[in-house]
């Protein structure tokens, strides 16, 4: 571990237990090898008389002898650090001395699959083509997203489309009760006076440019939450107290107020839209005004206010600054095993890559067209989103009289 720069950081990322990035792929077992290795020229550097020997320089994947001492070399290294994990001490605070274990047996795990490795390097063949559907499997499927990698660059889409999937969750959460209630009072319920003040309000809100309101996540919002989750009596809450001010439910209640303008809109035009003589007719028949809106006015406006979600989502998966400026932009995919408490973690989304990245890479290149890529699925996503909304309200258009 002390041979080179290079070698420091795949040894940190062995005792960690984190898979490097070389472990996922068809030349895995090849950079894996070659991550072993010391640099020529670089002397390793012993830092005590029980040090870990140097390994061979793999020249290429033969049975040289210096390719058949690379196994026997790790597993003198693997033996070394199954030494060290055996004698970690106890730490005085209980949690931390937990997440120590925790390591520990992740870097267990992690060297159990060197045996795997090896197989896979002793049949990898560098000269065999590459199948056509291997590239856009690993992109639509691949849970990796990792550029300028000193082993392998990575083009997953996965953790950026459930990041921007999760933050939309979390937006139409909010939204969908906020507009459909507003729109229900307002077209219902509300006098002429309170009309005249509270649509322009909500219509309001959708002038707001989105990187201000990204400015306010930043420096309100998410402090905000991060110090009311750390507050006794919300311990109960899943994920309090927030670790990261910036995560997904940060990015998700601004979200959630961009779409409410236009939730709320269409909603409105939806409920304007069913006939009076339903309402008449349910009045008539004695039903108060509570249920005339929810068994009547409602239920025959539904696939407007439907139309008027969809909409909402493909406004807030189309939203770009405050997911770049509040979601954190981890790029993993979100631990779903802890519950709801998932919506405190930092999350990428499909537009904030794109915005990131796309001013720093080199034009026609793998990573330009992995972004551009990424771009054509959510133009196609957001058209399919479109479809759906047409289909939707042109199955219920209701024929005029």
């Amino acid at each position: 571990c002390a041979s080179s720069t290079t070698d420091k950081s795949v040894c940190a990322a062995t005792i960690a237990g984190t898979p490097p990035v070389w472990a996922h792929g068809a030349s895995a077992p090849l950079l894996m090898a070659k991550a072993a290795m010391p640099r020529s020229g670089v002397q390793p550097v012993s830092r005590s008389s029980a040090a870990t020997p140097p390994l061979p320089v793999l020249d290429s994947v033969s049975n040289s002898p210096a390719a058949l001492a690379v196994p026997a070399a790790l597993d003198s290294l693997s033996k070394g650090i199954e030494s060290a994990l055996a004698n970690i001490p106890r730490l005085p605070s209980a949690a931390l001395d937990k997440r120590l274990r925790a390591v520990a047996e992740a870097a267990r795990r992690h060297i159990a699959t060197y045996p795997e490795v090896f197989r896979e390097l002793a049949a990898f063949n560098a000269a065999a083509p590459i199948p056509w559907w291997k590239a856009p499997v690993a992109f639509f499927f691949g849970s990796e997203w990792r550029t300028a990698s000193f082993l392998q660059d990575w083009y997953g889409i996965r953790p950026l489309f459930i990041g921007s999937l999760l933050v939309s969750a979390i937006a139409l959460s909010l939204a969908i009760p906020l507009g459909v209630a507003a729109a229900i009072h307002v077209n219902q319920l509300a006098s002429a006076r309170e009309k005249r003040i509270v649509k322009p309000l909500i219509e309001g809100i959708a002038a707001i440019p989105s990187v201000v309101l990204g400015f306010f996540g930043i420096t309100i919002l998410g402090d905000s939450l991060r110090v009311l989750s750390q507050a006794e009596w919300l311990n109960w809450v899943p994920g309090f107290p927030v670790a990261e001010r910036l995560n997904a439910l940060t990015a998700g209640c601004l979200l959630g107020l961009v779409a409410v303008p236009a939730i709320f809109t269409l909603a409105e035009d939806a409920l304007d839209n069913v006939p009076a003589s339903c309402k008449e007719a349910s009045e008539a028949l004695g039903a108060s005004r509570l249920q005339t809106i929810g068994r009547v006015l409602v239920p025959a406006a539904l696939p407007g206010i439907l139309t008027a979600v969809l909409l909402g989502l493909g406004r807030v998966v189309g939203e770009t600054m405050i997911v770049l400026l509040c979601a954190g932009n981890r790029i993993a995919i979100p631990d779903f095993s802890t519950g709801p408490a998932v919506v405190t973690q930092p999350v990428h989304t499909m537009t904030g890559i794109i915005a990131q990245e796309m001013g720093e890479v080199v034009h026609g290149g793998i990573h330009y067209r992995a972004l551009f890529s990424v771009g054509l699925f959510l133009l196609f996503f957001s058209l399919l989103i479109n479809a759906i909304v047409q289909k939707t309200a042109l199955k219920h258009v209701q024929p005029r009289v």
